[in-house]
């Protein structure tokens, strides 16, 4: 991995070098073999280790589903929240705890469909907190029901047998629509890929949201193919919104890299001194 200069990344001899592992918990994960999520794990603890950022500096919170299993997985500070809310929750630690390194993840049934309107607000809101979304397509934990991105002539689920006859949520093109500032797409095939878009996305100051294309062997063992399908991104990646929502709009979905980039004022930097006091004296007021 290219290391370049960034005057707002920690300095690497403030804190003794960690290595990947160090952030790994001992309980050891229950996904089918071959599930794309093995590679994002190992993509997060190499982008934590390569950022040193210490494993009680950061947080991981997640909503339900397999991908959402990802906090037990860490040695860090972890929240199993419920299905959808993951970006409400994080939201909330970010607000109160602004020192932290916050990263929401889930997957693409719990953060488009129960979700998504949590999803449009925090693009918008510009938290400076990153999203990661594992997308396989298909419910995984609930047996391979059809999600927000399964193609509308998916039939292998008993509950679609005729497909969904539905077009499919496209994650990159509304997150930028919402607000985003910063959309990028990984695959979770190519770990050491993965690990520097989820470095730029930390590093990025504000909402950062990385949408991770994580094969379901058990339910959709065609996406086997994408190894071989993916590709660089032409955006390279776009600063201009209009650019890029039309490069977006004819996007197979499989373009790889930073889609779009671009800095926002950062909402809400975290409670100020004076603030808190006003919150301590109503709290004060309201127990009397």
């Amino acid at each position: 991995m290219t290391q370049t200069a960034d005057p707002a990344a920690p300095h690497r001899d403030a804190i003794p070098s960690l290595r990947a592992k160090d952030y790994k918990s001992d309980i050891k994960p229950v996904w089918c073999p071959g599930c794309g999520h093995f590679g994002v794990l190992a993509a997060l603890t190499k982008t934590l280790a390569y950022l040193d950022i210490a494993p009680e500096q950061a947080a991981v919170v997640s909503g339900i589903g397999c991908s959402s299993r990802l906090p037990a997985y860490l040695s860090g500070y972890g929240f199993h929240g419920v299905h959808g809310r993951a970006l409400p929750v994080a939201s909330g630690l970010k607000a109160a705890r602004p020192d932290l390194t916050v990263i929401a993840a889930g997957g693409d049934g719990d953060g488009f469909s129960i979700g998504g309107n949590h999803f449009l607000h925090a693009c918008r809101r510009n938290q400076d907190l990153t999203y990661i979304v594992m997308d396989n397509e298909v419910y995984g934990m609930t047996k391979g029901q059809a999600s927000p991105t399964t193609p509308p002539d998916w039939a292998k689920s008993k509950l679609t047998p005729h497909g969904t006859g539905m077009p499919r949520f496209k994650p990159a093109a509304i997150a930028l629509a919402a607000g985003a500032g910063f959309v990028a797409r990984g695959f979770a095939g190519d770990p050491n890929g993965l690990t520097e878009l989820l470095a730029a996305a930390i590093q990025h100051p504000g909402f950062a949201f990385v949408h991770v294309l994580s094969p379901c062997r058990t339910y959709r063992p065609e996406q086997q193919d994408w190894k071989t399908e993916v590709h660089p991104c032409v955006l390279g990646p776009a600063h201009d919104i209009a650019h890029a929502a039309e490069l977006l709009q004819r996007d197979d979905g499989l373009a790889l890299g930073i889609l779009y980039e671009q800095r926002f004022p950062v909402y809400a930097d975290g409670v100020s001194a004076d603030a808190a006091g006003r919150l301590a004296d109503i709290e004060a007021e309201l127990c009397r």
